[in-house]
């Protein structure tokens, strides 16, 4: 077998645990899911799994490492162009579509980020996601989004409660199965992100 050939089988096996992980999840949550169970929906044996992952935990964090990726390439660096181009009129009309990767990849991946972020889910992840949108957004010095001496309150107050926020939206359309699109959702934590709550609220 050529080298090639391997890598598109290690590839094939990769996505076959995934799938079966995610489909174990959804049917029964993580916490109650072994490898012999991953293994045999997945139609491999556990030396095949042992063989890519140490165990169940292993093969969720390198799914969560992933999601960290794509948190940086369709979130973070979508924001920090938008945030950081010359524009004195304020924000363009569809200003909100920068949102839009970010939320079609947590339409793609629901059944995970409802594992993530559900009721039981995984706190550690969600304590991991605060602290990765803090050094993002203020200690990365070539592309920082918020600068500390300009900021009106200590920065790990302000990134805790946007990063609540976030979560806080993405649980309430995940987890309750709500119907609005990608797009839709970006607009309302892009209005809610931009406007503040008062003013999303009507108040002000």
């Amino acid at each position: 077998m050529s080298k090639e050939q391997q890598d598109l089988r290690v590839i094939r096996t990769k996505k076959l645990i995934r799938e079966a992980m995610l489909t174990l999840i959804e049917k029964q949550g993580f916490d109650s899911i072994t490898v012999k169970d991953i293994a045999k929906q997945a139609e491999i044996n556990r030396g095949t799994f042992y063989s890519h992952y140490e165990d169940k935990y292993d093969l969720m964090n390198t799914y969560i490492d992933e999601i960290f990726q794509e948190v940086e390439e369709k979130l973070i660096k979508n924001l920090q162009r938008l945030f950081h181009q010359e524009n004195p009129t304020g924000f363009p009309p569809d200003a909100y579509r920068v949102l839009v990767p970010f939320s079609e990849f947590l339409q793609r991946n629901r059944v995970i980020m409802k594992s993530l972020l559900g009721p039981t889910g995984d706190l550690h992840f969600q304590s991991r996601l605060k602290q990765f949108m803090h050094d993002a957004l203020f200690k990365r010095a070539s592309s920082s989004l918020f600068l500390k001496q300009k900021a009106l309150v200590p920065s790990d107050y302000l990134i805790s409660y946007i990063a609540s926020a976030h979560i806080g939206v993405m649980q309430e359309w995940l987890i309750q199965d709500r119907d609005e699109s990608p797009e839709e959702i970006a607009k309302i934590i892009f209005t809610i992100t931009t406007q503040g709550p008062l003013r999303a609220g009507g108040l002000i």
